[in-house]
């Protein structure tokens, strides 16, 4: 049986990228003319003719949903959106789509970055997971896609998000902390611009604010770039070597950085719980492996993952431009880094 010719024997011929062969059978733009018709002429030599899904006609379906992560999420993060990864995957076998990973820079800086299935125009509809460029959310409008946001928001484009309800979260850790006895409070959070982050960290005031109780600023440290174990080592560093007035509990914004602050801790010979309590964010499965084990604030993330497919599904298949925002639960496990035996808060 004769082989299929496929778009890699024609870039191969052509001694040019996929990518720019992809351009060219679409008919994009910024493509040198005699390197348009040097492909068009091979791909006649070669009768090659592209899947439907690939010719990016508007009234067909490639039955593919694409999942964008960026490279730090992937790299630094993927304890939690793993989770949500998996949850789009088994929430799609549902509805017979497929799932198409990818990983992105932050930024949209040129054609060769966007991804395979983006220029072949061979998914349906765009998830993204995570904080990225706005440069990206607008390729993706551009290309009239379906598209929902994960855990991030932009504030000047109109786009569907599912969340988690972070305020509640972090106000069930703060009130779990003044039961206990606790009056001197901090939070350790990073990447303050993320929407999420932001919600927990005004959260957190608000709570405090609400119940009377101060607000010291040598007990917040929110300057981090990001959230990962070693900026939350390094924010309980800058804390509690401060001096004067300790804070007896923290919260932080999520579980690698309590992670993070905890290690520090027993570094330098403060007791948890016993001298100060801690509590993170997201229960990711590292906060059990720990001793003592972390209290958190669980997350469904497969949820989140599987209620962004049904969503994204509605829309390719509805042609909706309805847009919406989707917060799930969240509950406070509360574990031996607290001083309390495991339980769940509803």
């Amino acid at each position: 049986m004769k082989r299929k010719i496929t778009i890699h024997d024609v870039a191969k011929k052509a001694e040019l990228s996929v990518s720019t062969v992809s351009l060219i059978m679409n008919n994009k733009p910024n493509v040198n003319e005699e390197t348009r018709r040097k492909v068009l002429e091979i791909i006649r030599q070669l009768g090659y003719h592209p899947l439907r899904s690939a010719r990016g006609l508007a009234s067909q379906s490639s039955g593919n949903i694409g999942f964008i992560l960026t490279e730090d999420h992937f790299s630094q993060a993927e304890p939690f959106y793993t989770k949500i990864f998996l949850g789009t995957e088994f929430e799609a076998r549902n509805h017979n789509f497929y799932i198409l990973l990818t990983t992105v820079g932050w930024t949209l800086k040129d054609q060769s970055q966007v991804p395979r299935f983006l220029l072949e125009h061979n998914v349906d509809g765009v998830i993204i997971a995570g904080k990225i460029g706005s440069s990206w959310v607008e390729y993706i409008q551009e290309q009239n896609l379906p598209l929902i946001l994960i855990d991030y928001e932009l504030a000047r484009h109109r786009v569907s998000t599912i969340g988690m309800d972070n305020r509640t979260g972090i106000n069930l850790v703060v009130e779990h902390f003044r039961t206990g006895g606790h009056s001197k409070i901090g939070f350790i959070g990073g990447d303050i611009r993320h929407p999420s982050i932001a919600e927990r960290f005004a959260s957190y005031r608000d709570t405090l604010a609400s119940a009377g109780m101060p607000i010291n600023s040598r007990w917040i440290s929110v300057g981090e770039a990001n959230t990962s174990l070693d900026d939350g080592y390094e924010a309980a560093k800058r804390i509690f070597s401060l001096g004067g007035e300790r804070p007896t509990a923290i919260a932080c914004a999520n579980d690698a950085m309590a992670l993070g602050c905890m290690k520090f801790l027993k570094e330098a010979g403060i007791a948890i719980p016993g001298d100060v309590a801690v509590s993170g964010f997201d229960n990711i499965e590292a906060g059990l492996h720990v001793e003592p084990r972390l209290t958190t604030v669980n997350v469904h993330r497969e949820e989140m993952g599987g209620i962004a497919v049904r969503r994204l599904v509605e829309m390719i298949k509805d042609h909706s431009s309805v847009i919406t925002k989707t917060l799930t639960p969240v509950e406070l496990i509360v574990r031996d880094s607290c001083g309390v035996k495991e339980s769940v808060s509803d």
